[in-house]
């Protein structure tokens, strides 16, 4: 007897229709053989679906091929054709693993394609194919398992992508990363370091091998600035970056420097988050230039006052407190004008600070100061 035997059948009215038999030999009551039996399905949508399914794959813009149950290759479509460069008839029936995988990969790509025969799929496999010239090629694999009308599991089918050029652009990215003049470092979602770049290693001390894969903020940021870190990090983990964000790094041989961060999110190609990557820039020399120069400020035998945009007093010298009789507490953050300048000459201030904004610098202006005391003192 005869299972799952296709043929066709003419109708009267001369359309083909695709029938699957059963063939079964039928017997009299003594067992003497007296004919046949066919039990047919009209699988004629079923087979019109399945080429229209097949026409799909061949003409997909991704590489797609098929294996059946023993890894042959028994799905090849044009794209694949085209990246690999193997015809139809070069590849068809031979084994996918031993004759197209690398070496170092055919044990993972075995294993993949075993799961897959189970049922269990994978998706986002990353292996090389190479071509009929010799070329590698770097392909981004979803494995599905493939199955007949009855649910029999009849191979696998894997439909790619090639990443070569993306590939090629990360490992170009993080050369420049690597090689760039200034510290940046990478981490995932969990916040360990992924990325420690030549800058980095130089400034702080750890080699590579001494950072990877540990925490960051735990390891390496000192304990009054961890919660400000974190919270940096966890900003960035949710797509808000932040710029010029200052904190100090404790070095490989215990010294404390000074880091301007960027901190920007890191997404893969499908745009999700995968970590963060900070840029940095040592500012140590320019903190402890900017605290000479305020020291010098401090200590200048004139007196000294600074105002930020607002026009509230951010600098107040020793000898300023010394002549105006004002502490450090009195003055930061008050409006100077408004609280320490007579009334006639306000406006004229106002005018001068004004014009300073705009970086018109004035000299030899005189106007008077009110001391603590209720004392005019003229300044030049």
């Amino acid at each position: 007897e005869t299972a799952n035997f296709e043929f066709p059948l003419i109708t009267k009215a001369g359309s083909r229709i695709e029938v699957l038999l059963n063939a079964t030999t039928r017997r009299n009551e003594h067992g003497k053989v007296i004919g046949v039996v066919g039990i047919g399905q009209d699988i004629t949508a079923r087979l019109a679906q399945e080429r229209e399914y097949s026409k799909l794959i061949d003409n997909a813009n991704a590489p797609i091929f098929g294996v059946d149950t023993q890894g042959r290759v028994n799905v090849w479509n044009k794209c694949a054709r085209k990246i690999v460069g193997y015809t139809l008839d070069e590849v068809m029936g031979q084994n996918l693993v031993g004759e197209f995988i690398t070496k170092e990969y055919k044990e993972a790509v075995s294993t993949v394609l075993s799961k897959a025969m189970k049922g269990e799929e994978t998706a986002n496999f990353e292996f090389p194919l190479i071509t009929k010239h010799g070329v590698r090629i770097e392909v981004l694999l979803n494995a599905t398992t493939r199955r007949d009308e009855q649910g029999n599991v009849i191979g696998v089918v894997g439909i790619g992508q090639d990443i070569t050029g993306r590939i090629a652009q990360e490992r170009e990215y993080s050369k420049l990363i690597d090689s760039a003049n200034a510290p940046i470092f990478g981490v995932d979602t969990m916040g360990c370091v992924n990325v420690w770049n030549i800058c980095a290693r130089k400034l702080v001390g750890y080699s590579t091998e001494e950072v990877m894969g540990h925490s960051l903020v735990q390891e390496f940021i000192t304990k009054d600035y961890q919660a400000s870190v974190q919270a940096v990090l966890d900003k960035a983990l949710d797509g808000v970056e932040t710029a010029n964000f200052e904190f100090p790094l404790i070095t490989k041989a215990g010294a404390r420097i000074e880091v301007l961060l960027n901190a920007t999110t890191r997404r893969n190609e499908h745009g999700k988050v995968i970590g963060v990557v900070g840029i940095g820039q040592d500012i140590t020399a320019r903190l402890a230039q900017e605290r000479e120069y305020s020291k010098l400020i401090d200590n200048a035998n004139a007196p000294i006052f600074g105002v930020d945009t607002q026009g509230r007093v951010n600098v107040w010298n020793k000898c300023a407190r010394k002549i105006v009789g004002y502490t450090l507490d009195e003055v930061m953050g008050q409006n100077l004008v408004g609280e320490f300048i007579t009334k006639e000459y306000k406006e004229a201030v106002s005018t001068v600070l004004s014009k300073a904004m705009k970086g018109e610098e004035t000299a030899n202006f005189e106007f008077p100061l009110i001391t603590k005391h209720g004392v005019r003192i003229e300044v030049l």
